[in-house]
């Protein structure tokens, strides 16, 4: 038992043997020289020391020397970077002998090794998490990304009823959660591990809720949202039985760490409900959006949870509200979920911005899939025909080619609002008098309620009156609505990427038959007539006179 005291002793303080000391440190004095004056030995100086420490206990006290050389911060020296990846060897070989845990019928003796040895390797876990993870060299952050990973296997492989959260695997993720946004730690993370393994998705699930639940500072809760929600995005794939989670990092049993695919999914739920939660910026919460439907939604058990997140985001407005439209039209549509002011809010958007938006494109291609159904009311269907036939009036060419295909489609498709283009009065008195008089649009511009504007009761004079637009594409295309309803419904793709660019090189590149005239008459005299000054001359004297 003398190498069981001597590696006792080697993490307390106590007596030394009066025949060794002096010995001991001189030889100790002599090693740390050798490492520092000798760069060229350092390899197989680490080595020696590693080497020792596995073979006899009574060199344990090699971890505290190894632990010296991993916290040095020079950049141009290897000796960090060695000394981490023998420490790693050497803690994977102690827990893998048990040398770590403390059991029952454990001599006193032995209770102080293990709890040295752990003492030591929660140091050594601060080195890889702390100076290595954070520092700016990036040598020093992969290795200790792969050696905290390599320790998570081994702690879960040692230990039968290992609990890894208790392990170094939440205080990596936490590590990586409050690096910088651009840290290229979390994506060599989510790549070889995050994405591959259920385990490691599970507990980083938990990591991001209940970081974001504790009391962050109020300028790190941003960081640690954009990194959890960076994080988050790289998932591509739900999983969509039990039988899909079945890839484990970790020598746990898949039953003790995801009982169920509901748990599984619970806790994804939950890390993005704290991520939403944490004050995202206009641009997170497009990103968000914009995979809504199939990366974050099929996540989720309650699908009504999104609601808040969701309704918030429509009152950010722009391109923000058409998105956050679009995912509630998932959940409608998909997840069953009752939102019965849909298409109020969806009506609310068509505004005079709209037709010169940039987001024009994105918009009708959501427009046209909210507007699918051959089930919606004829009224309500008319109110958004007539209300974009209106901003037709006013918007440019690029848009109104737009709007005039999507009427068509639209008539196509909801026989009912045909009315709209031609309605004949029966009554041969109340023709007459409309005939002299006219009659007022009885189309409310300013009614919120899509279902209340009359529209119905309207007509589509907007559409004939751009047939004398100025840009002949439009006028042509406007005259659709003056001939028979035989064409079959128009590819809405086909006019979305039109921009003014694009529709003046279509003239510009267009053959001509005919020189066009720009004169009828071209005139001899600008001034004068035969018979004197001409109309613009007498206005020029006049003009002249009254100086």
């Amino acid at each position: 038992m003398s190498g069981t005291k001597t590696a006792s002793l080697a993490g307390a303080k106590r007596k030394r043997d009066p025949s060794k000391p002096e010995r001991r440190e001189s030889k100790s004095k002599s090693r740390r020289k050798s490492l520092s004056e000798d760069g060229d030995d350092i390899q197989s100086e680490i080595v020696q020391l590693e080497a020792q420490i596995l073979e006899s206990r009574r060199h344990y006290n090699n971890i505290a020397t190894l632990l010296q050389l991993a916290r040095q911060t020079e950049v141009e020296n290897e000796a960090p970077i060695l000394a981490a990846v023998a420490l790693c060897r050497v803690f994977s070989r102690l827990l893998a002998t048990g040398d770590m845990v403390k059991s029952k019928g454990l001599g006193e003796a032995e209770a102080v090794i293990v709890s040295w040895l752990k003492e030591r390797y929660r140091e050594y876990l601060d080195v890889l998490l702390g100076d290595f993870l954070r520092s700016e060299h990036p040598p020093k952050q992969s290795v200790a990304l792969a050696l905290v990973m390599r320790l998570v296997k081994e702690e879960s492989k040692a230990q039968k009823d290992h609990n890894v959260k208790n392990g170094p695997l939440p205080r990596l993720i936490e590590t990586l959660l409050y690096l910088p946004t651009d840290d290229l730690n979390r994506d060599e993370f989510s790549e070889k591990y995050f994405k591959q393994y259920d385990d490691i998705r599970y507990h980083t699930f938990r990591t991001i809720k209940n970081v974001l639940d504790s009391d962050l500072e109020i300028t790190t809760r941003p960081l640690v949202a954009a990194n959890s929600m960076s994080l988050l995005s790289t998932l591509d794939e739900v999983p969509k039985s039990k039988a899909d989670i079945q890839n484990f990092y970790t020598h746990q049993q898949s039953k003790s760490l995801i009982p169920s695919l509901q748990t599984y999914k619970e806790k994804a739920q939950e890390a993005w409900l704290a991520t939403m939660r944490a004050g995202l910026n206009k641009e997170q919460r497009k990103a968000i959006l914009t995979t809504f439907s199939y990366q974050i939604a099929p996540w989720f058990q309650q699908p009504e949870m999104l609601m808040d997140f969701l309704t918030d985001s429509y009152d950010v407005g722009g391109a923000t509200s058409l998105l956050a439209l679009s995912g509630l039209y998932y959940l409608i549509s998909e997840r069953n979920l009752d939102y019965p002011s849909f298409y109020l809010k969806l009506y609310s958007l068509l505004d005079e911005g709209l037709l010169h938006s940039k987001h024009r494109s994105r918009f009708f291609r959501l427009l046209d899939t909210f507007m699918s159904s051959t089930h919606l009311p004829a009224a309500l269907v008319a109110s958004f025909i007539k209300r974009l036939s209106r901003l037709a009036l006013h918007g440019p060419p690029a848009g109104i080619v737009v709007v005039i295909p999507w009427i068509y489609n639209m008539f196509k498709r909801h026989p009912a609002c045909t009315f709209m283009m031609h309605r004949e009065i029966r009554d041969p008195a109340l023709k007459e008098q409309l005939e002299e008089e006219g009659m007022d649009d009885p189309f409310d511009m300013d009614e919120l309620d899509p279902m209340l504007s009359e529209a119905i009761e309207s007509s589509v004079w907007e559409l004939e009156a751009l047939q004398s637009h100025y840009h002949p594409n439009v006028a042509t295309l406007a005259k659709i609505i003056s001939e028979q309803f035989t064409k079959r419904s128009y590819n809405l793709e086909d006019f979305l990427d039109h921009s003014y660019t694009a529709l003046l090189d279509v003239e510009l590149n267009r053959d001509l038959k005919k020189e066009p005239e720009v004169e009828f008459e071209i005139p001899k005299r600008i001034f004068t007539a035969e018979e004197g000054l001409n109309p613009l001359g007498q206005l020029l004297t006049q003009v002249i006179e009254a100086q």
